[in-house]
């Protein structure tokens, strides 16, 4: 497989698109990123303080040129989730591979952003299908970790049903030095 930071492959089901995200999504993408019902969802882990909350297109902007510049920089992949029913955007995943020398030592993080209306079991577990089974081969890893909250019942039913299971072990972060909870794993 290419390395994914010369070229991003995209993932289809009769549902879903998973393609890169672009500037163009950001109207899209500001109803999820602005729905604070989606919001306890979002995996802001170890971002600076960034809870992923972009409330106007200004602030959206900025956030998709910040993940179209960390490609560049071969930091992470954004994914834009595209409903090709609506043909809309409705989400974006997030994956990268976390070095060795700390906790969860080289594994894939996936962060996966939806809008609420889309916080199902189903979906969730569809769009799990697309992007986990090349994830290990394309972030260089034989694990791939992911946050479920406690209280995201369907999410973890998905992940669950997709062969994630939850862990007691904390991620440090990098950037703050925080132990954060509530990750789960799946091996390849």
């Amino acid at each position: 497989m290419k390395d994914v930071y010369e070229f991003c492959p995209e993932f289809e089901s009769d549902k879903w698109l998973l393609r890169f995200v672009k500037k163009e999504d950001a109207p899209d993408l500001l109803a999820v990123y602005g729905d604070k019902n989606a919001l306890p969802f979002f995996n802001s882990d170890n971002c600076h303080g960034d809870n992923f909350y972009y409330n106007t297109k200004e602030k959206m902007d900025k956030a998709i040129d910040f993940w179209l510049f960390s490609y560049e920089q071969k930091y992470f992949v954004r994914w834009a989730i595209i409903d090709k029913t609506s043909g809309k955007a409705v989400g974006t995943i997030e994956l990268f591979h976390r070095p060795a020398g700390a906790d969860f030592s080289d594994v894939g993080l996936i962060r996966l952003d939806l809008s609420s209306g889309y916080e199902k079991t189903e979906p969730l577990r569809e769009i799990l299908s697309l992007i986990i089974p090349p994830a290990f081969e394309l972030f260089d890893c034989e694990e791939i970790i992911s946050k479920v909250p406690l209280y995201a019942v369907e999410r973890a039913e998905a992940f669950a049903g997709y062969g994630f299971t939850k862990t007691d072990t904390c991620l440090i972060g990098g950037n703050d030095g925080y132990a954060y909870n509530g990750y789960w794993s799946v091996r390849k």
